[in-house]
């Protein structure tokens, strides 16, 4: 599976119950999408400034 966050969304590819675990597990760490993506931006430019993120990298 793979996840892709752009500046205005995500993009995730997987099969469906992949894409739907990885939504739950984020559903924990942050309220809204927005969040998601401003915390992912900021952690994947300080990092590397890829913006694929890895699924066994911790998001902050």
């Amino acid at each position: 599976m793979k996840i892709y966050v752009m500046e205005k969304g995500l993009t995730m590819v997987g099969k469906s119950w992949e894409i739907r675990q990885k939504l739950k597990e984020y559903s924990k760490q942050f309220d809204t999408v927005e969040q998601w993506i401003t915390a992912n931006q900021d952690a994947t430019v300080k990092k590397s400034g890829n913006k694929v993120i890895p699924l066994n990298q911790k998001i902050y």
